[in-house]
């Protein structure tokens, strides 16, 4: 029998990281710390969001901080060329 570590984000909370395995739980601290910078940005994206687009709910705010957080490369890239938000997935990531 082996014993295997396995790492999360303490933003995710180990409950919320046991009902999700597949996205929250990681084989590397370097994955989790990954995630946990993600969660970061997302969080303040969140804020950001909340305060200055009225009439968002912190539901429907969350959700859009967390898209933009997890695809924020893409984001990074179509501050150069704006099109690329708009491409497939697959020629956005080829890009």
């Amino acid at each position: 029998m082996a014993v295997q570590a396995l790492y999360y984000s303490d933003k995710d909370g180990l409950e919320m990281a046991l009902k999700n395995p597949d996205t929250m739980l990681f084989q590397s601290k370097a994955e989790a710390d990954a995630r946990d910078k993600i969660l970061e940005l997302a969080e303040n994206i969140q804020l950001f969001l909340e305060r200055n687009v009225d009439g968002l709910g912190e539901d429907l705010a969350e959700k859009c901080a967390m898209a933009i957080a997890e695809e924020k490369d893409l984001f990074q890239k179509a501050l150069k060329k704006p099109q690329l938000l708009n491409e497939t997935d697959t020629q956005a990531t080829e890009s």
